[in-house]
């Protein structure tokens, strides 16, 4: 095992043995080998930065390196946007540590010398961001390098395995030609998720979201705290924005375009679907604060006449978020809300059981320009994990959901 804390500044010497200068970074070309140091760079006396192929360097210590060429044939270094650059693109930067959920610092990258057909063969293995290698960086040239090791590993080390690792590329270009993806980031919770977004920059935060699928984006987005949303949805273009809207649950949606700037909310509502464009125009229309301001439009309406077998129907149509599904909505002539099932005792009951029969006594609504004291007064009151919102006339709009009612109560600590 070698680090690059230890190779970093190694005296470099041509085929004749001729100083050519010190190692300042190295070069890994993700389209070739992910694994291999494809290109070794030295800066020389005169500051010129040469750039030397793997194959031309037959070996490589702690101590220094010899190449197998005289320095008349290595080619100056020209900028290469393919490769990963170890000094440039991954010491120092914040990676995404999926297996612990969060963000942290590279301070050191371990690697691998293998011999291989007469020349070093350099494998990365993984980076390093325990305090072993903040300490060993922080010694870097004031003892001898057998010395650092040894302090060094009087400290907790902490790696994470090159494979594993989640580099952030902020441009979308560059990012497809290093290979670059965040599709272990999608089997994380949406609440970890989130809490990955909020340490990282915006630019950091729009590559991520840029790379993941809508439904993935829209639960994380719908876990970051508003502002945060805002400045988030705003950073992207309008297109990809309502492509994440209308993955999030219809009153999220609407309160976070609520927030936006007027025109770009009405950009983003111009490239929804139009049937979510309605659901969410219809819910900007109620005033925040009320009962119609947070509630959300998905939840599972039967007629007050249908059956547990006509419920159960219903609850395999519906596409919509799982958080509203806990009671089943029954409605009689003109809308009237006239029922509320709970899941639970359509579980428990045979097929052909009316679904009057299994309604709750009495039926618990709100109108839906009651103000959220009341929505929390009715939750609290009754144990509710939903509430049916109603207009002046008795017809069920939407449901209050009790995450809804938790992140109110939360809001207002």
């Amino acid at each position: 095992m070698i680090y690059f804390t230890e190779l970093e500044n190694l005296p470099i010497y041509d085929a004749r043995g001729e100083y050519l200068g010190r190692l300042v970074d190295l070069g890994i070309n993700p389209s070739q080998n992910p694994l291999q140091v494809a290109t070794y760079f030295v800066r020389s006396p005169k500051k010129e930065l040469l750039s030397i192929a793997q194959a031309q360097l037959p070996s490589i210590s702690v101590r220094a390196a010899q190449t197998r060429v005289p320095i008349e044939e290595l080619r100056p270094y020209t900028p290469e946007e393919d490769l990963i650059r170890i000094k440039k693109d991954v010491l120092d930067q914040q990676i995404i540590d999926v297996n612990d959920q969060k963000v942290v610092r590279v301070n050191d990258v371990d690697f691998d010398i293998r011999p291989t057909d007469g020349y070093t063969d350099l494998h990365i293995v993984a980076v390093n961001v325990g305090w072993e290698a903040a300490v060993r960086r922080l010694l870097q040239g004031v003892f001898a390098k057998h010395t650092i090791r040894r302090i060094a590993g009087l400290f907790s080390q902490k790696t994470i395995p090159w494979e594993f690792v989640n580099l952030i590329e902020p441009d979308p270009s560059r990012r497809i030609r290093l290979r670059i993806s965040y599709s272990r980031l999608a089997d994380l919770h949406p609440a970890d998720l989130a809490d990955i977004l909020e340490e990282l920059s915006r630019d950091e935060q729009k590559s991520v979201i840029e790379s993941l699928d809508d439904e993935t984006a829209a639960q994380a987005v719908s876990e970051i705290p508003t502002r945060m949303q805002v400045a988030l949805l705003e950073s992207i273009s309008a297109s990809r924005a309502a492509d994440i809207v209308e993955e999030m649950p219809p009153d999220e949606a609407a309160d976070v375009l609520q927030e936006l700037a007027p025109e770009t909310s009405a950009q983003v509502l111009a490239n929804m679907e139009k049937e979510e464009a309605k659901e969410v125009r219809n819910l900007l229309g109620f005033e925040e604060n009320t009962a119609g301001g947070l509630m959300t439009t998905e939840f599972i309406v039967v007629g007050e006449m249908a059956t547990v077998e006509a419920a159960a129907a219903a609850l395999k149509a519906f596409d919509g978020s799982m958080e509203s599904v806990h009671a089943i909505y029954l409605i009689g002539a003109n809308a009237t809300l006239t029922g509320v099932v709970p899941l639970a005792r359509i579980l428990l009951a045979e097929p052909h059981t009316p679904l009057q029969g299994l309604s709750t006594d009495p039926v618990i609504s709100v109108p839906f320009h009651a103000d959220d004291k009341a929505v929390v007064t009715l939750f609290n009151k009754y144990n509710l994990l939903t509430l049916p919102v109603v207009d002046d006339n008795g017809r069920i709009l939407g449901v209050v959901t009790a995450d809804d009612v938790l992140e109110l109560l939360i809001t207002n600590l």
